[in-house]
């Protein structure tokens, strides 16, 4: 198991934002989690990338439980908000942080140039990231996590404001991302992005309430979506 998270739980004064959650994720899926804003996804991903720790329980990523400074290298985190310098260019945005994990020489440069072309940003390479709309920020946040290469990559809601055409492009980059061995950690609110996962978790305020690939769910609720299923199990709990 890649991922294995054990009796998590999370509260903010008397707010219970996650409670008690248990999942293992393996290597090389794609994982959804899908759920409503204010579900949980955000603070479940940002303690598995380390930068939240949990009231109860805890979680571990390679064996190793977080926070571990000694994983930073391995993982590649897309925040929901995008962490860039608009007062540089995207060129200088991703040779800051190829600076942060070591890249060095030919080897820099190959990579911002692969990574710029995966989200379609080539002929922009050299403009001020404040002239860059909001679609092109959320682009290059994700090529600035893909940068270094890592083994696990968590997206948080990665394709939001991102039109439908480029979004299948950048999902294409995913599948082949996942056929070089690497896991991704997908949190979404769309239900057709939900339906390209490997295996879903299903999250209702704090509670994990399905995990499954997309056909299970649907299957053991008897419905024709995603959605269908989403709504089924927050009525209803199913067995696993």
């Amino acid at each position: 198991m890649i991922v294995s998270i054990k009796n998590v739980s999370k509260r903010y004064g008397k707010q219970d934002v996650l409670k008690n959650i248990n999942l293992e994720i393996e290597s090389g899926e794609i994982f959804g989690l899908l759920g409503p804003s204010g579900a949980g996804k955000t603070t479940l991903v940002r303690q598995l990338v380390g930068l939240e720790t949990p009231s109860e329980g805890e979680n571990y990523l390679f064996g190793e439980m977080m926070p571990s400074l000694k994983l930073i290298e391995r993982i590649g985190y897309m925040a929901q908000s995008d962490a860039l310098y608009t007062e540089l260019s995207a060129k200088e945005n991703l040779e800051f942080f190829a600076s942060l994990f070591g890249l060095k020489g030919t080897h820099r440069k190959k990579r911002i140039l692969e990574v710029m072309q995966l989200v379609d940003l080539s002929e922009h390479l050299n403009k001020l990231v404040t002239n860059y709309s909001g679609g092109m920020k959320r682009r290059l946040s994700l090529a600035s996590a893909l940068l270094h290469e890592p083994e696990l990559l968590i997206l948080d809601e990665p394709t939001v404001g991102i039109d439908p055409v480029l979004r299948q492009s950048i999902w294409s980059g995913f599948y082949d991302l996942k056929t070089q061995g690497k896991t991704l950690i997908v949190t979404t609110h769309v239900m057709d992005e939900a339906e390209k996962c490997d295996r879903l978790g299903l999250i209702r305020d704090g509670v994990l309430i399905a995990v499954g690939t997309p056909a299970e769910l649907k299957e053991k609720t008897g419905s024709a979506s995603v959605e269908e299923a989403f709504l089924a199990y927050g009525g209803v709990q199913h067995e696993n």
